[in-house]
């Protein structure tokens, strides 16, 4: 599983808020044509949301389970959407902005989101 620090994973749900579910997980739950699905959209988006119709137990194993077997990393679970990261060096469409400090001080979330 990738891991990434605080501010990135701030900075990713920041574009992730607008980005609708490329990906939807039904009944027959996370099977082989569908993570096929995922890798490949996080292959040309890098930044995708999965909705998962199941409960919230299933739907944290589901998120653990991405994240290992395509080495992603989860940047966000709320309610039934999931937000997952995988860089890819080739496309490189997403950079990410460390947290500017401002008087000595990092920036809250709130004025974090107001940057550029």
């Amino acid at each position: 599983m990738l891991s990434i620090t605080l501010s990135e994973r701030l900075a990713l749900k920041g574009r992730a808020h607008a980005l609708n579910p490329i990906v939807i997980i039904g009944n027959a739950g996370l099977t082989e044509a569908v993570l096929n699905e995922i890798a490949a959209s996080l292959k040309v988006h890098e930044l995708i949301k999965i909705r998962v119709m199941a409960e919230r137990l299933q739907r944290e194993a589901v998120l653990t389970e991405i994240c290992n077997r395509l080495n992603a990393a989860p940047v966000q679970h709320i309610g039934k959407m999931l937000v997952v990261y995988q860089p890819n060096p080739e496309a490189h469409k997403i950079k990410i902005k460390k947290i500017p400090h401002h008087k000595g001080k990092p920036l809250t979330k709130k004025q974090f989101g107001n940057v550029g």
